[in-house]
């Protein structure tokens, strides 16, 4: 046995663990709000301690009573582990089951600081998107993984491992929850207060549910939203070279947006003002150039425009004096939009004009107040530049971040005339819904649990080959999202995505996951791939989450408020046969604001494996269609009724269309 694995099978330690120092390098995660009481912080201390035996309690209060008072938090530094935190081949796991093993692996390569945006606050991306609150939760759940076997089910509150619980084989092996809070206790300063006490915590989408693949998963939605925001605003046969992307946000999910621009064919320019998420990006390949200077930029941005290039630039500096300065340079923009961390604009997720990076982090702690009035006012600024630029021609999109609602919420000039609604669509209105969601397609993914790269290229390559075989068969309604993903598979090599884990992505309908699922398990079988296969998706998919201000947006019979199509997938998935699924409050767009859910499922090769993937995969994506139809979505309307046509099992109930003109005078 190695070292590694007798570290797993330990949990927390024997002896205490002698006490480190905290990393000074890196990219530490923001203090965080100091919100409790007293009496609060005495709680907090206790309920860290709870996992300690009572002799470590004396040296262990003090420092976790420090850790509350520098950070916001207790993270247990101490009890961080020695080893290289990364997603290790599944063989080299302690566990009694592949399916927990393969569980391991997706955790460790959630916190792999290549991949983390915080790794030592065990944080991956979204400034707040935790995997665990503390270091004793991540020993104590390897080590449960590591025991359990093909009828226990590890339960997950928020982090907290409750324990293994008798089950049965065809039960999920765990089951995940974060922050599923009383609804009236769902507002941000809720957030800081209970994950200061260590009671519950902010899993993202794919941070808190083990599926995170790094940025490569957006890089495929951005590449899809932004190839179709130019087919929307350009001529049929002119090219996106040369055409300026303007947006903001390198670190974690946003760091895509480069990638994803060089990949649709233009100019991107994404503005940072954390100089090492924008050098991590850089260092990854992920953007072509650095620019700290704004004159350098204009300049570099006109020379661009001038030679139709395709480049990734990266300013080092507030987005807010780049909209501002491009349209006094009459700098015309084709595409805006804004991937800052605006679920969590109190607290590092967004920072104002006029203040440099350490100042920002400065006024977090010192004076909340008065960060807060700075952030909507770099917000009016902000918005009040982008409508100078729309005026001209520029498409603006909401790319799910919640910037419109933020600056609404700021008092910014961006309501539309019947101030209901904004005057910018959010990009699942406009794009990802009626072309994608709506018949279907999200963001499947896999992992390859050999970390072998030869198993990705052949998952490609298989991926590849169903993928053009179901597009000669589709109707012309799909034949755009096929073609595009088709052209994603093929090059997806080349394009150097892989962060971390052997991972892929791929927009894919319920036929072509099943299919390509269904391949793999038959090569696992065949021993053509070396390994089992997690399957999963991001959340931010056709069914799994219920976001009225993004993935729900395009839900216009008033139910985009409800959030039963998240429950009732995660409740159906978890008994069709998902290896694990969890159910989140919080997501991309802010806490209270989405109830979101996913998933993972391991292949193995067995014929277990292929029913379930049929039933779970089936259900997991028909369930959001149905949803959709519901909603009088005709795109929806046409794919489920196409499904049932085919699957003489499925009856779903069918809206009836009411003729407007005999509700105009009811009222």
């Amino acid at each position: 046995m190695t070292e590694f694995q007798q570290q797993i099978l330990q949990g927390i330690p024997e002896q205490l663990p002698v006490k480190k120092p905290y990393p000074q390098n890196g990219n530490p995660a923001p203090k965080r709000k100091d919100i409790l009481s007293k009496e609060e912080k005495k709680l907090a201390v206790q309920n860290a301690l709870r996992y300690f035996p009572e002799a470590w309690h004396k040296e262990l209060a003090p420092e976790f009573a420090e850790e509350l008072k520098t950070y916001g938090r207790i993270y247990m530094h101490r009890f961080k582990p020695d080893y290289e935190m990364y997603a290790r081949p599944i063989s080299e796991y302690p566990a009694k089951t592949h399916q927990a093993a393969a569980i391991m692996l997706m955790i460790q390569n959630n916190l792999d600081p290549a991949v983390a945006q915080h790794p030592e606050e065990l944080i991956t991306y979204g400034g707040n998107g935790a995997v665990f609150q503390n270091w004793a939760q991540y020993l104590l759940t390897m080590k449960y993984l590591a025991e359990m076997t093909e009828e226990q089910t590890l339960h997950m509150y928020s982090g907290h491992p409750m324990g293994l619980f008798p089950s049965s084989k065809e039960a999920p092996r765990v089951v995940v929850t974060n922050g599923m809070m009383i609804p009236n206790y769902s507002k941000p300063d809720d957030w800081e207060r209970f994950n200061a006490l260590g009671v519950t915590q902010y899993g993202q989408m794919t941070a808190g549910s083990y599926m995170y693949i790094g940025p490569q998963g957006i890089v495929h939605g951005t590449a899809i939203t932004v190839m179709n925001a130019f087919r929307k605003v350009l001529d049929k046969n002119e090219s996106p070279e040369g055409k300026i992307f303007l947006t903001a946000g390198l670190g974690g999910m946003s760091g895509a947006q480069p990638k994803a621009g060089n990949i649709a064919g233009c100019i991107s320019i994404c503005a940072e003002v954390n100089p090492e998420a924008a050098k991590k990006r850089h260092e990854q390949g992920w953007v072509d150039e650095l620019l700290a200077d704004l004159d350098l930029l204009v300049v570099r941005t006109k020379e661009a425009v001038a030679n139709n290039e395709v480049v990734s630039l990266a300013y080092l500096g507030n987005v807010v004096d780049v909209w501002e300065r491009f349209y006094e340079e009459g700098i015309f923009v084709h595409l805006g939009s804004d991937q800052t961390s605006l679920h969590n604009p109190w607290a590092g997720g967004y920072y104002p004009v006029g203040l440099s990076f350490e100042e920002s982090n400065a006024l977090i702690v010192d004076n909340p107040k008065a960060f807060k009035e700075k952030v909507q006012e770099s917000l009016r600024r902000q918005i009040n530049a982008i409508n100078k630029h729309t005026a001209k021609g520029t498409y603006f999109f909401d790319y799910g971040n919640a910037f419109l609602l933020e600056v609404s919420r700021a008092g910014g000039d961006v309501m539309a005339e019947n101030n209901i609604d904004f005057r910018y669509p959010s990009y699942v209105q406009d794009i990802l819904g009626p072309m994608c969601f709506d018949y279907g397609f999200g963001p499947f993914r896999w992992v390859c649990t050999s970390g072998d790269p030869k198993d990705l290229q052949k998952t490609d390559a298989i991926a590849l080959e169903v993928m053009k075989k179901i597009k000669s068969e589709a109707p012309e309604e799909i034949q755009q999202q096929m073609q595009d993903n088709i052209k994603w598979i093929s090059e997806a090599e080349q394009n150097k995505l892989v962060v971390g884990s052997q991972a892929r992505i791929l927009y894919a309908d319920a036929e072509g996951r099943s299919k390509i699922a269904d391949a793999f398990n038959t090569a696992i079988a065949k021993g053509e791939i070396s390994a089992p296969v997690v399957l999963g998706r991001d959340h931010h998919d056709v069914s799994g989450t219920d976001s009225p201000f993004r993935e729900t947006s395009n839900i216009y019979d008033g139910s985009k408020f409800t959030a039963d199509m998240a429950i009732q997938n995660v409740i159906g998935d978890s008994f069709r046969g998902a290896t694990w699924v969890s159910i989140h409050n919080g997501g991309g767009v802010g806490w209270g604001e989405v109830i979101n859910g996913g998933f993972g499922m391991v292949l193995d090769g067995s014929k277990e494996a292929s029913n379930r993937l049929k039933k779970m995969l089936f259900f997991d994506v028909n369930n959001g269609i149905s949803r959709r139809s519901w909603a009088r979505n005709k795109e929806a309307r046409f794919a489920i009724e196409r499904e049932m046509e085919r699957s003489p099992n499925l009856k779903i109930t069918l809206p009836y269309l009411v003729d407007s003109d005999i509700l105009d005078d009811l009222f």
